[in-house]
């Protein structure tokens, strides 16, 4: 539905604007990296020259996405300078270091969705997008923006889900003889305490692609 939206809303040439964040309140004219997108404007804030490629974060600090995948992603930033690769971070937690204006050379303060991150793609004309430091925000869109034509560097969209989805990383272990506990996909309390009675104590819980 997602799709069949935004195909309707480019047909119609409808499509968001770059600004630049104005960290000087108007008093002189801003020329940070600090960028976000909006439908109220008639012309881009910055050009498309540079190509860069797009890193996503992690959105806001949860139980399972927190500071290590800023950590990351801030190390991947530095090594795609280090290669003379521009850069391209799309986050909208401020209280991260991959937000900081000096870290790379494009920041959009925007949130991670399928949808924006093609917006902020096409944009720019990106080199590609590297979504696997970010964690599980980025790491859930992985096959929706690979259907898109979205060019995703480091671990693919299939590799993502192979690791990410149970029963696929399940039959993997199989595949190679890896030993592995027990396991079952659950829905319910009661099917919990039962499986937990089945196998005894401890037991691990924990969801798919969290």
């Amino acid at each position: 539905e997602m799709h069949e939206v935004r195909e309707l809303r480019l047909k119609h040439k409808i499509a968001p604007f770059v600004k630049q964040v104005d960290t000087l309140a108007a008093e002189f004219p801003a020329s940070t990296n600090y960028l976000y997108m909006t439908y109220n404007g008639a012309e881009h804030d910055v050009r498309f020259d540079e190509h860069g490629v797009m890193v996503l974060g992690c959105g806001a600090y949860r139980i399972g996405s927190s500071v290590e995948f800023d950590w990351c992603a801030v190390g991947c930033v530095r090594t795609l300078r280090k290669l003379g690769h521009r850069s391209i971070m799309v986050n909208y937690n401020p209280e991260t270091v991959s937000t900081d204006y000096d870290e790379c050379d494009r920041l959009y303060f925007e949130e991670l969705s399928v949808e924006r991150v093609l917006d902020i793609y096409q944009a720019e004309a990106s080199a590609g997008v590297i979504l696997s430091v970010g964690g599980q925000i980025p790491n859930n869109m992985a096959l929706s923006l690979h259907k898109c034509g979205v060019r995703i560097l480091g671990t693919s969209a299939a590799n993502i889900d192979n690791a990410e989805d149970r029963f696929k990383f399940s039959k993997i272990l199989d595949s190679i003889n890896v030993d592995q506990p027990l396991w079952k996909e659950l829905q319910t309390i009661p099917m919990a305490k039962s499986f937990c009675q089945q196998v005894g104590y401890p037991c691990l819980i924990r969801p798919s692609y969290v």
